[in-house]
């Protein structure tokens, strides 16, 4: 029976920047550290939670899939946030980049992307408070 999802792949150009970007301005921790004969193997991931990004080198593919229209592409990484009107302004104080000037709300709750060195988009939420609600 499968039990947690493991590991997402982000790809990137330079793995020792997007550690920095990933652990300095995102606030992630550095979980794996393994140099072996197929390369580096490295994993960061949000302190408490069992999910580990993996910064995979492979320059030809990283910041993909960025799509056609990035302003309405989501990121191939969601992380949560408990207060991400507050979270953004300490992101952006540590020089993270977004695709617009403020969270904005939806559906959902509150969205925006974030972008690391290579260009991938890092797609911040909070859940709207109908959705955190336990109704059992």
């Amino acid at each position: 029976m499968l039990t947690n999802i493991m590991y997402v792949t982000l790809y990137v150009t330079d793995q020792e920047r997007a550690l920095g970007f990933y652990t300095e301005k995102l606030g992630l921790e550095k979980r794996v550290d393994f140099s072996g004969p197929d390369g580096r193997f490295l994993t960061v991931g949000v302190p408490g939670n069992p999910l580990e990004i993996i910064l995979w080198p492979h320059a030809a593919s990283s910041g993909q899939p960025a799509g056609p229209q990035p302003d309405s592409t989501p990121g191939p990484v969601f992380l949560e946030s408990d207060d991400l009107r507050a979270d953004f302004k300490v992101l952006r104080d540590r020089g993270v980049t977004f695709d617009q000037p403020e969270p904005e709300d939806y559906g959902f709750g509150v969205r925006i992307e974030a972008v690391d060195p290579d260009g991938n988009r890092i797609s911040l939420r909070q859940r709207a408070d109908w959705q955190s609600r336990d109704d059992g």
